[in-house]
């Protein structure tokens, strides 16, 4: 029971990894965009509606599903990442309406898009549960969730850390967040990188609404979840505090706190939290551990454990 609900955590814990990795590569950047709920969601969609067509269109190779939906996810999710950087970079919208728009727009879409693939009393997009599952799909256990897109995401916020602390890409980023008039002074493009790294952030977290739905919970009203667990994400941003690397360990801890309330009572037999009202109670672990955290961190007052500088702050160039 125990090993289930670790392995339940850390396969639930990836989506949220997905939308933090996504999202400390656009706020690395200066942005702070509350539209990763709204981006998960349209990254669902336009995962769930390409392999829709193509099992429509009688494609079976598993290679060929996985890997075109996964695309087509990324893509979909960098098209609203795009929409926010014409907002928020180019017309110097206000970050805060612009995401929280995104995010309202991208919760209709998806609802409007996922609920007509259907075909009959099936989901042909369910049938490809398996190869996303891969390779524990036959398992009776909690392994089989554990698969593809959860080995991904690790591989990309491992990935993603290194660029970010380790490279010369990763240091004109952060010098951008930090302070783009310098940034700019120095020669460093910062239209580009700001646009770069909101599509290819907004890209990533497209991908936690695909893993949540194929390889998490495989059911036909799993979309309805994701923009709850969108914010989710964006509070692990903190929690790791902007570190892809924490994050791993940050998401496996969220996913656990998240499903507390279905494994902790019938793990500790305490009479308190086996009533049906002490699950809404355990469902705020997450969001209470991220405000202690927060509080920590701003009383430390360290540096490296504080956002980006420019954070939300809109550049206007010739005011440099």
């Amino acid at each position: 029971m125990f090993w289930d609900y670790l392995l339940s955590a850390l396969a639930l814990g990836m989506t949220f990894l997905y939308g933090s990795t996504g999202e400390i590569i656009t706020e690395k950047a200066g942005h702070l965009n509350l539209g990763i709920p709204g981006i998960m969601c349209v990254g669902a969609a336009g995962g769930c509606a390409s392999l829709h067509y193509m099992i429509m269109g009688g494609v079976t190779n598993g290679f060929v599903l996985v890997v075109v939906g996964i695309l087509c996810s990324f893509l979909s999710a960098a098209l609203m990442g795009l929409i926010y950087s014409f907002l928020a970079v180019s017309l110097h919208a206000n970050q805060n309406v612009t995401g929280l728009a995104l995010t309202t727009f991208g919760v209709g879409l998806m609802k409007y898009i996922i609920f007509d693939l259907t075909d009959g009393n099936s989901v042909p997009y369910l049938q490809a549960l398996n190869a996303f599952r891969f390779p524990f799909a036959s398992a009776n256990n909690a392994w089989k969730y554990c698969g593809v897109m959860v080995f991904l995401a690790i591989i990309i916020a491992l990935v993603t850390s290194f660029v970010l602390f380790k490279t010369k890409v990763g240091l004109h980023l952060r010098a951008i967040g930090e302070n783009p008039a310098t940034a700019d002074a120095a020669g460093i493009n910062v239209t580009a990188y700001k646009y770069v790294a909101t599509c290819v952030g907004s890209g990533i977290a497209g991908l936690g609404g695909l893993c949540y739905i194929m390889d998490y919970a495989g059911s036909r009203e799993a979309y309805l979840s994701i923009e709850a667990l969108g914010w989710l994400a964006i509070a692990l941003v903190i929690f790791a505090m902007w570190r892809p690397h924490i994050s791993i360990f940050g998401s496996l801890i969220f996913g656990a706190l998240f499903i507390a309330g279905a494994f902790i009572p019938s793990l500790i037999s305490l009479k308190i939290l086996q009533t049906m009202r002490a699950a809404p109670l355990l469902k705020m672990l997450p969001y209470v551990v991220t405000v202690i955290v927060l509080i920590i961190t701003s009383v430390k007052d360290k540096k490296e454990n504080q956002p980006p500088a420019s954070l939300g702050l809109s550049y206007f160039r010739e005011e440099r």
